[in-house]
């Protein structure tokens, strides 16, 4: 006779895997500030999602009818209004952080991480990121680059390169066969382990980050001076024309609520210290949330709902899983006015030369939704 085994209480049930995840996905949380150290859940102080009574300040200030150009809404986080510190992850920690200015050049005084200075112009480089690659490219270095990261399509010459690792894992060995002289690396999609690892190898590394427009105009003009190539301040000079036409273009414009989904289990978005957020207010939207301390904030569906967007929208290849999830709540205008949309996946998500272009297409997602709150 078979011993019999010892009671064990029933285990609860496993939460069913979300459906139909994509690479897209998982890469636009990491470029969203969701990245190592950077609070991939980030909810709010108690841990939990932030539930309707932590946005309430928020929900009151954000207009329901259009208000005068000029006045913004920023509501104090509660506890912020309570005397406490906010509860901030390390990428939002960051933002407040001092920024050195680097001696080698006057672009450097805008940007999180100064480049390194070389004895001489790059000519071997290892880009282990997509926007990075695509930066490298812009400010006229792309061939020089010996070694790209994981998912480096763009432009389509960057597809033929070696790929030497992604944002879990490097390969060092293949790295070190390249002999680069200088290697770029997304400091917050990268393990601090394995930045490390590459610092080993004796090569300058530069660990960038881009929090704003400026800083993304600022990388351009120092990978072109890094290269010793004019077309960094040419490409930085154009992208902020651009930025600033838009700004002009829409920014005045009526207001028009906007939640802007990160992903879905748990639900995420963004705050107003995000890329994205900047573009969301250079287009003319108010984001309920923006005034959250971490970059990618969780918060509950009840929250979302109560915040009544009137255009929901989220860098996505998967348009109808997110509007089957948007379908049970009819009560939000955005639902109810069909505002509920997707976005290239890879323009605003990477912090690259084509945001402004991810930028347009964003506001001219909000000027529909705006149309459809027309009475």
């Amino acid at each position: 006779m078979k011993p019999r085994a010892a009671h064990r209480p029933a285990r609860p049930p496993r939460a069913a895997p979300p459906a139909r995840r994509s690479v897209a996905a998982l890469l636009a949380c990491l470029a969203l500030g969701a990245g190592w150290g950077g609070g991939m859940a980030s909810p709010g102080a108690s841990g939990a999602p932030v539930g309707v009574s932590a946005v309430r300040p928020a929900l009151a200030a954000s207009p329901r009818s259009p208000v005068s150009a000029g006045s913004p809404v920023s509501p104090v986080p509660p506890a912020q209004a309570a005397g406490r510190p906010p509860a901030a992850g390390v990428a939002a920690a960051a933002l407040h952080a001092a920024r050195p200015a680097s001696p080698a050049s006057p672009a450097a005084e805008l940007l999180t991480t100064p480049p390194p200075a070389l004895p001489r112009p790059a000519r071997r480089i290892v880009s282990l990121a997509p926007h990075l690659t695509e930066l490298v490219f812009a400010a006229g270095g792309g061939s020089r680059l010996v070694g790209v990261g994981r998912y480096s399509d763009y432009p389509p010459q960057a597809r033929g390169l070696p790929v030497v690792g992604d944002a879990f894992a490097i390969n060092l060995e293949a790295v070190a066969r390249l002999q680069p002289d200088l290697i770029l690396v997304w400091q917050s999609a990268l393990p601090p382990r394995q930045r490390e690892r590459l610092r080993r190898l004796g090569v300058p590394v530069w660990e960038s980050e881009i929090h704003t427009v400026e800083e993304l105009a600022a990388t351009l003009r120092a990978l072109g001076r890094l290269m010793g190539t004019p077309q960094g301040d040419t490409a930085a000079a154009a992208l902020l024309a651009r930025w600033s036409a838009l700004k002009q273009t829409y920014g005045a414009r009526a207001p028009v609520r906007v939640f802007y989904q990160v992903w879905d289990a748990p639900l995420m978005t963004i705050n107003d210290r995000h890329l994205i957020g900047s573009a969301i207010r250079a287009c003319g939207g108010v984001n309920p949330f923006g005034s959250l301390p971490p970059l990618t904030p969780t918060v509950s569906w009840e929250a979302a709902v109560q915040a009544d967007p009137q255009l929901v929208a989220a860098a996505t290849v998967e348009l109808g899983l997110l509007r089957r999830s948007w379908a049970r709540f009819a009560q939000v205008d955005a639902v109810r006015n069909g505002q509920v949309v997707g976005l290239p996946a890879d323009l605003l998500t990477r912090m690259g030369p084509r945001f402004i272009d991810g930028a347009q297409v964003l506001c001219a997602a909000i000027d529909a939704a705006r149309r459809a709150a027309a009475p």
